[in-house]
């Protein structure tokens, strides 16, 4: 029996399967172009198969990715928050990897903590994708980069910098960085940062990543600059982070120590005059409405990577 593929981390998938992930979601969405976005892909891979989707977390753009996904690759997917199911009332995730792996294909989780997500891919004997959890967010690195790609970057010329929070999606973007070989600037607030064990095991790996505080010196001659709401889900020090935070928001006057040519990221939902200005965000160097739909074909090109299709 083959080895079950899972989607959970960017570090742990070698540095070939990302590379053939982001190959494969350029190929699908070329494909697409100008079917209606109810049409099933022209192969079907996916007809008979069902994909689990479990979010203990809201989501708009990983729900409806994920559904749309496996409907143009020509399957079926299963929605149930954590509280339509037994896990709402205490289940184990173990005992549920178990069951739901004798009534559907495959599983995405978002998750609160990531430790369920692991424990879920551990007793499942089909693949299981990471949604979304504390420690990470791989599928919008993917279609983040996807986006970059398109806009006509090589990904080892790039400079890439993070400003804000040093949140789940900056540690994707760290675990990535050598795998893709940009290189990362990290500029956070002290308290706010990624993890130092998370960055050096990624330098380790031959990760090109620094840490700059200072917002304005990080985003000098960068090619790309990224940011992320203040305020995640399950956040509850609301008015010290925003004041923590302040001196961090992607402004025109911070755009302009980039590259001309910069690209703005986020990966959404954005709050307009907090992390980011609204003439940034809607201004010609955003990028982040192409960065939202390509979550659906990265993700589609992830899903046939774990089947093997």
């Amino acid at each position: 029996m083959a080895e079950v593929k899972h989607f959970l981390s960017l570090s742990d998938i070698p540095k070939e399967g990302l590379r053939s992930i982001l190959d494969e979601a350029h190929r699908i969405k070329k494909a697409r172009l100008g079917l209606p976005k109810g049409q099933v892909d022209a192969d079907a891979p996916f007809s008979g198969e069902t994909l689990a989707l479990i979010f203990e977390k809201s989501s708009t753009r990983t729900r409806f990715s994920f559904d749309m996904g496996m409907r143009q690759l020509g399957g079926t997917s299963i929605f149930a928050s954590s509280n339509d199911m037994q896990i709402g009332r205490g289940e184990s995730i173990e005992d549920t990897a178990k069951v739901l792996s004798r009534f559907v294909d495959g599983i995405m989780l978002r998750a609160n903590s990531h430790k369920t997500l692991t424990d879920l891919a551990q007793n499942a004997s089909i693949p299981v994708i990471n949604g979304l959890t504390d420690y990470n967010h791989p599928c919008q690195i993917m279609a983040d980069l996807q986006t970059l790609e398109e806009r006509g970057g090589d990904l080892s010329d790039m400079t890439l910098t993070w400003v804000g929070d040093g949140n789940n999606v900056a540690v994707s973007f760290v675990n990535a960085a050598a795998k893709f070989g940009y290189r990362l600037r990290i500029s956070c607030p002290d308290g706010y940062t990624v993890p130092t064990d998370i960055i050096q095991a990624a330098q380790s790996a031959g990760a090109k990543i620094e840490t700059i505080t200072d917002p304005l010196k990080a985003c000098e001659n960068s090619d790309v600059v990224i940011a992320d709401t203040w305020v995640s889900m399950g956040d509850t020090d609301t008015d010290k982070r925003m004041k923590d935070l302040d001196s961090y928001r992607v402004t025109e006057s911070l755009m302009q120590k980039a590259n001309p040519s910069a690209t703005f990221l986020h990966c959404l939902p954005a709050h307009r005059g907090e992390e980011v200005s609204a003439a940034v965000i809607d201004g010609p160097q955003s990028a982040v409405f192409d960065e939202a739909e390509n979550r659906l074909h990265a993700q589609k090109a992830i899903i046939r990577w774990c089947f093997g299709k």
